[in-house]
């Protein structure tokens, strides 16, 4: 088991995250498993250049599923590719506080926080 302090930057997912109503974050790399802790914050000003403005309390990591991602869409299994304007990924940008819950939106929420080549990348959906 391993602990995690996460850094929140999306607003919506942040009031989410904190009322409990959203239990789910996407990040890429892999390097979550389940019963690991996760805990999250925000910040004051500048990410990584500010005082945090909040922290939550450490989350059960209970389920972990593996994947990649790519700028058109995410591939969760060796079987089954999901386009960002599929109702699988409309799922996962719900679960995931993503406003509005589309998977549209997921992909372009992604795509401006995380650098994805075209290629892909590893990521992970972690739930708790």
């Amino acid at each position: 088991m391993r602990k995690h302090n996460l850094s929140l930057t999306y607003d919506p997912k942040i009031k989410a995250v904190l009322s409990g109503e959203c239990t789910q974050t996407m990040r890429v790399g892999n390097r979550f498993s389940v019963g690991d802790q996760v805990s999250f914050h925000g910040w004051e000003g500048k990410p990584y250049h500010s005082k945090w403005s909040f922290r939550t309390p450490y989350f059960t990591v209970k389920e972990v599923i593996n994947g990649q991602i790519y700028p058109w869409g995410l591939c969760l299994s060796s079987k089954y590719e999901h386009r960002w304007d599929c109702h699988k990924t409309d799922e996962i940008a719900k679960l995931d506080g993503i406003v509005p819950p589309t998977g549209v939106e997921l992909g372009k929420v992604l795509n401006r926080l995380n650098k994805i080549p075209d290629t892909g990348a590893w990521m992970q959906i972690i739930r708790w």
